[in-house]
């Protein structure tokens, strides 16, 4: 029993608060509190749902890049994540080849690039569990989300320094699931991404950035048109972010769109994909 309760403080008060701003995000549905679970990695840590095969949320720092650091290579199969209950118990554990004809690709919340030049090899391969994978249309995926994911990882790290990402879909009420497979994988109507940065000082409040990206984006959208508040993240999927922040502090943040601070102009807004 003691080593049990040894592990319990441990794991909720001193390594998951380490990996996110703030608190841990908590489901304001009790439903989906309980259909939750939480999944810690290297350099990112995820809310996982089972009920739904798909992370909730997953919460990441961004920290400059190194000089030294590798372009390591990218793996080329997804794995499944034995920590997951579906995997556990041997039912429905979701794999690589789930996703395959299923006119989706396999969506990174905690992105490769990133994680692989800040963290090195073994926490990139940790991309790669499927517990870290939301279905995403091409489009999406492989343009729009990638332009954001490369703001945070050039201009925005090497601007602003170190700072913090959540990330994950949005549901609507009763979601399509993926035809490629059986194992009742859902697709999001939309995904968001938050990027924090604390003030530097203790009267500064920290500076916020949210998109909310649907779907059925083409991939050219000017980024600043998806732009929205935290509270409309947390309204749309339930959840509670920065709760541990003062009351003022939380309230002001989550209802002010910044784009300025954040030196997201026409031009950053507007860069081509990669692919």
């Amino acid at each position: 029993m003691l080593v049990i309760a040894g592990w319990y403080s441990y794991e909720h008060y001193i390594a998951r608060p380490a990996m996110v701003f703030a608190g841990v995000p908590v489901h304001q549905d009790w439903q989906t509190q309980w259909t939750k679970r939480i999944i810690r990695n290297d350099a990112f840590m995820v809310g996982y749902s089972d009920w739904l095969g798909n992370p909730l949320w997953v919460s990441y720092q961004v920290l400059p890049r190194p000089d030294n650091a590798a372009n390591l290579p990218r793996p080329s199969r997804f794995e499944s994540d034995w920590r997951s209950l579906r995997c556990l118990t041997f039912v429905a554990c979701i794999t690589h080849d789930d996703y395959t004809g299923s006119g989706y690709d396999r969506g990174h919340l905690a992105p490769n690039h990133v994680i692989a030049t800040r963290y090195g090899a073994q926490a990139q391969q940790q991309t790669f569990l499927m517990t870290n994978i939301s279905p995403q249309r091409p489009d999406l995926n492989r343009r729009t989300w990638q332009r954001i994911e490369a703001l945070a990882a050039n201009q925005f790290s090497q601007a602003h320094g170190p700072f913090w990402v959540v990330t994950g879909p949005i549901f609507s009420d009763k979601p399509n699931f993926l035809p490629s497979s059986a194992k009742r994988i859902a697709i999001p109507d939309s995904f968001y991404k938050i990027f924090i940065q604390p003030g530097e000082t203790a009267d500064q409040p920290p500076k916020v950035l949210a998109f909310i990206v649907p779907q059925n984006v083409k991939g050219d959208e000017d980024l600043r048109t998806l732009v929205v508040t935290v509270r409309e993240i947390e309204q749309r999927t339930g959840l509670n972010f920065f709760h541990q922040l003062d009351d003022g502090v939380e309230n002001y943040i989550e209802t002010l769109i910044d784009k300025d601070s954040w030196g997201l102009t026409q031009r950053l807004a507007n860069q081509r994909a990669r692919f």
